[in-house]
Order: C-alpha cells, then sequence, then structure tokens
C-alpha cells in the first residue's frame, strides 16, 4: 500500500518538471502527507491543471459522507471489476504528484520507516483516480486515490505493494478524458535502478509531525 508521502519541492521546480500543466501560485512543502489531508492532483477533466484533493476515495454513488474513507489505495489488479473503482478507472483519472514516499518494513514485529524516492530528487506522478462527490446540500466533496501494483526489485525487501509511478511519456493517455480500455500495461512497478530508499526516524509515523526532519536518514 502506499500510506504516507511528500512533495517537498518549490511550485517552480514542480512546474518545471510538469511543464504543460497548471499550480497555484503557492503551495507549501509536504514531509508527511497523511490519509484525509489535501494533496495536489491533476484530473483529467480536460483543463490541465493541478488542484487539491482530500485523500480518501469517496464514489460518486456513496449515500453519504459516512462512507468509509479508507479508500485511500486501489490495487491496479482489480480496478475494472470493483465496484469503489471501476466507474473512475474508466472516467476518473488523475496524476497525483509527490517527490517521495514512506513504506514500513516489519522485521521481528518491529515496523521501521524507509523513504523512498527517485535518485535524480525530482518530483513524479502516482497513477490515482477522482471523485467530484455530491451532497444532499449541494456540495462538492473532491477526493482520491493511489493505484498499488506489486513491488520492484527496490521495494521487495521492504514492502510487498507499492504505488504506481508514471512514466511522463503516459501522462497524456493516463489523463485522456475519454474512457480506454488499453491503461492496464501503464499499471506497473517503476524502474528499480532510478529510484533509492533509506530508513527515516519513527517520527513520520505521527501524521502531527510536518517538518524536514522525516526525510533525514535514520
Amino acid at each position: 500500500m502506499c500510506g504516507r508521502f511528500t512533495l517537498t519541492t518549490n511550485p517552480a521546480e514542480t512546474q518545471n518538471t510538469f511543464s504543460g500543466f497548471g499550480f497555484p501560485p503557492v503551495f507549501a512543502p509536504r514531509f508527511n502527507i497523511a490519509p484525509s489531508q489535501p494533496l495536489l492532483a491533476i484530473p483529467n477533466d480536460g483543463r490541465k491543471q493541478a488542484t487539491f484533493f482530500l485523500w480518501g476515495f469517496m464514489p460518486t454513488w456513496a449515500k453519504d459522507s459516512n462512507f468509509d474513507r479508507r479508500l485511500i489505495n486501489a490495487r491496479s489488479e482489480t480496478l475494472a471489476e470493483k465496484p469503489s473503482f471501476k466507474g473512475a478507472y474508466k472516467y476518473r483519472r488523475c496524476l497525483i504528484l509527490a517527490d517521495g514516499f514512506y513504506e514500513w518494513k516489519a522485521v521481528s514485529g518491529q515496523k521501521t520507516p524507509h523513504f523512498i524516492f527517485m535518485k535524480s530528487r525530482q518530483p513524479f506522478a502516482f497513477a490515482g483516480l477522482w471523485s467530484d462527490w455530491e451532497s444532499a446540500d449541494g456540495s462538492t466533496l473532491k477526493t482520491c486515490a493511489i493505484i498499488t501494483t506489486e513491488p520492484s526489485e527496490l521495494m521487495r525487501p521492504i514492502h510487498k505493494r507499492m504505488p504506481v509511478i508514471l512514466p511522463p511519456s503516459a501522462y497524456r493517455a493516463w489523463l485522456d478524458p475519454r474512457p480506454r480500455d488499453d491503461l492496464q500495461p501503464l499499471l506497473k512497478p517503476y524502474p528499480a535502478e532510478e529510484m533509492d530508499a533509506y530508513p527515516v526516524s519513527t517520527i513520520v509515523n505521527n501524521p502531527a509531525n510536518e517538518r524536514a526532519e522525516c526525510v533525514v536518514p535514520a
């Protein structure tokens, strides 16, 4: 799964990496993005504009906001069949922006957090699904989930799943507003040789700890 991640690059660097997309003029660096919190994503609504979504997917058919908001991840292998996600997989896909993520390695009952990132230290995009959920009073809640897949060689010793990271060459297809039935090959582990990982402090375990120390090697 993917339960925490970062987006610490400044707006100018993020804009440079994701040229062709619009961004808010200012957004703060995030060192410990957790479920239910806002994150920056680019939906396939044709506008090519990054905006904020809440992490925790709400299907459009959910009756009320008490729906299980723990849908932070969606397994790539079952997207086309799972009722919660199959509609979004067909019509509402997004890029979720990040520059690293955390995963916990379990050894003898102890869990050690690890930080995983690109060797280039550049920001990247998770494959995501989004939803505009409308409440009875007409208000809209924008929510999303991160798609996961089997681990790469780098991730396998740390965890049995990893988020799907899309290469820039896949952005156009993933953000196509039309229904697509040829996207499954994109949902694969990112090349291990382009990424790196190291253990970090357990301060990241608490989502209230939102500071640079979270990504410092332990």
